[in-house]
């Protein structure tokens, strides 16, 4: 089975409310689908990057699915002290290099497969097959594990919302019951509703305090490959640890020239990278002048940096 770049949701500030909508919590995780033929499980990010070795325990699929031979989408999650989704604490699973650390890291962060969809069912594709039958069919051949679970779906998109508002979780997904798989595709049968914004930006700059990163200053390129300053932030998840590692990061790769095409203001004392780190940002909104407001780190993530690209819908 050749690994396929999945469906994706488009952003959009309205909830639907007619019948044929039907509404899911959008958790925060690492996208990956679970292709199986029968004898041999490989997983895939959205990137179509392997992660079958990074979560061993997904790699049973007939301990938990019935199917003789089949692809899964959905979302693996870790969850925080907190009981919520925390980005920072999968992207320690997924962000492993050193893959003879899995099984320790695996023990320190145990993760669930949030399953959504099933795309390819017994030998056959069904990606036109309606939405709703597909996540019938899920019902039928999956059973929940401590390391598998069923995404459930709400009629009622606006209280969902608010739930999730509620906990301060990070949004919804409404999709439409009538409508195939699009491989590959973004289209407006399947909606994002955020709660908390979020974006994947470039490291292009750093601070230090006491010989450690304190903040790091965020780019984004430009539709004509600019490299753009958009703002700076020494807040969010890491652990001093992290601070540390970033440090031993971003050491080798400064540069004497600034990188970001426009002035930055404010840090006559930064180190300029060549951008190459990229991390996950929640922010509250963006400013006039294009700029994050109240960014704080989430993770770093595996993302090509010329992939950052500063356009309408991520504004």
């Amino acid at each position: 089975m050749e690994p396929i770049i999945p469906m994706e949701p488009k952003i959009s500030s309205a909830i639907p409310t007619t019948n044929d909508w039907i509404a899911q919590v959008k958790w925060d995780g690492v996208h990956v689908l679970t292709y199986y033929d029968g004898n041999e499980t490989r997983l895939f990010n959205r990137k179509k990057r392997e992660r079958t070795l990074h979560y061993p325990e997904l790699t049973d699929v007939g301990s938990f699915c019935s199917a003789k031979s089949v692809i899964l989408d959905g979302e693996i999650i870790a969850l925080g002290d907190d009981g919520k989704p925390n980005f920072h604490w999968v992207m320690r699973r997924d962000g492993i290099r050193n893959l003879d650390r899995v099984a320790s890291v695996q023990k320190q962060v145990p993760i669930t497969y949030m399953i959504y969809d099933v795309v390819y069912y017994n030998g056959e594709w069904i990606t036109n097959q309606p939405f709703q039958d597909r996540i019938d069919l899920l019902s039928e051949i999956i059973v929940p594990n401590k390391d598998v679970q069923l995404v459930t779906s709400q009629d009622d998109g606006e209280v969902l919302f608010e739930a999730i508002k509620k906990n301060g979780m990070e949004g919804i997904v409404m999709k439409n019951v009538n409508s195939r798989y699009y491989i590959g595709g973004k289209k407006e049968v399947w909606l994002k509703i955020k709660n908390t914004r979020d974006l994947i930006a470039v490291i292009g700059g750093f601070t230090l305090k006491g010989g450690v990163v304190n903040a790091i200053l965020l780019g984004l390129y430009d539709k004509n490959g600019a490299f753009t300053y958009i703002g700076h932030t020494g807040t969010g998840k890491l652990t001093a640890g992290d601070w540390r590692g970033l440090t031993d990061r971003l050491l080798p790769l400064k540069v004497k020239k600034r990188t970001f095409v426009n002035k930055v203001e404010r840090h006559n004392n930064a180190n300029w990278v060549t951008p190459t780190i990229t991390v996950k940002i929640h922010f509250a909104e963006w400013t006039e002048g294009c700029m994050l407001r109240q960014p704080s780190i989430q993770a770093f993530v595996d993302v090509p940096a010329t992939e950052c690209v500063l356009n309408e819908e991520v504004k």
